[in-house]
């Protein structure tokens, strides 16, 4: 469904120390520097798509979207916990409910919530293989 999602940050370097290691946990390779000759970029590419950090493009400080979220499908809840632990020893800060099983009106999910160095809101989620 999705080509890619960017989001901004103020520190870039920071900001690359942070997802790289996050995004780790996933097999992703680090993000590979890009310049538009504007602002400093990187991208994280995968067959199935991209993320990307950038500084923006207007000059204005980057803020969270207030309501938003970016989730990352995770093969189990020890990856999710892993993710969650990189985020958080790289300069995010967890938020929501601590790491765990919760149970809703999709069925049961294991979900991990943390915000990067700029605030935006991140979700580890593994859904259980229907049985």
């Amino acid at each position: 469904m999705f080509s890619h999602v960017i989001v901004g940050v103020n520190d870039i370097e920071a900001s690359k120390r942070f997802y790289d290691a996050l995004l780790a946990t996933l097999g992703i390779k680090p993000g590979i520097h890009n310049n538009n000759g504007v602002v400093d970029r990187y991208f994280y590419r995968t067959p199935t798509g991209s993320f990307g950090i950038t500084q923006p493009l207007n000059g204005q400080p980057a803020c969270a979207a207030n309501g938003g979220t970016i989730g990352f499908t995770m093969d189990s809840p020890e990856q999710a916990a892993a993710f969650h632990a990189a985020g958080i020893a790289n300069g995010g800060t967890t938020c929501e409910d601590p790491p765990g099983w919760r149970e809703g009106s999709v069925g049961k999910l294991y979900l991990a919530y943390l915000r990067d160095p700029d605030g935006n809101k991140l979700c580890a989620l593994h859904r259980p293989p229907k049985v």
